[in-house]
């Protein structure tokens, strides 16, 4: 007999966004760390993270799936830099973090998207065990001036069902574990297709 609307709905609402006060729980637990962590930036399910100092574009105008693109790295400035749409911009985020026992996913904050700023193309779930800085993949509507610090996003954790057999952190080909201060390039070419 298949289950009711009502049944259903009601088996997936165990299956929620955590609250702040489930996230600081979980925080005191150890199983979410975000570092650098201001209390003022928590909301009432998510976390408003920054845009860290570094961005960084592609070197060649074409890229290939199948070779390492190159990128180079500048410091935005204390004046702010201007972001020009028809360039793929890497950032990074400010914080830190580590999830151990939950799917985070990173959401623009609806002020970054009012300024025709989007900060993920695909890549806005992470993995239970990623540990790192978050690289955003940035793109503009129209011209538009960022400044290191600013809000840029929001992180939600879900919770997870069944146990974890092996944490994106354990495993051997996780290639953008440990993500550093800078942003990540395509690695793509590492897999084999």
């Amino acid at each position: 007999m298949a289950e009711s609307p009502w049944t259903l709905a009601n088996s997936q609402s165990k299956k929620m966004i955590l609250s702040d006060i489930r996230i600081q729980e979980e925080m005191e637990k150890g199983t979410i760390v975000i570092k650098p962590y201001d209390r003022e930036c928590l909301g009432s399910n998510s976390y408003d993270i920054h845009l860290g100092k570094w961005l960084a574009t592609y070197r060649e105008h074409v890229l290939d799936a199948k070779k390492h693109n190159e990128i180079e790295y500048f410091e935005i400035p204390e004046e702010g830099f201007v972001l020009y749409p028809h360039i793929f911009y890497l950032g990074v985020t400010l914080e830190y973090t580590e999830t151990h026992a939950h799917v985070p996913f990173l959401e623009g904050k609806s002020s970054t998207g009012r300024l025709g700023i989007d900060i993920h193309a695909t890549a806005g779930k992470g993995d239970v065990g990623f540990c790192g800085h978050w690289t955003l993949e940035i793109s503009v509507k129209q011209p538009v001036k960022v400044y290191k610090g600013m809000p840029v996003g929001q992180l939600i954790y879900f919770p997870v069902e069944g146990d974890i057999e092996i944490k994106y952190n354990q495993k051997k080909n996780a290639k953008y574990s440990s993500q550093p201060e800078k942003p990540v390039e395509s690695m793509m070419w590492k897999n084999k297709f």
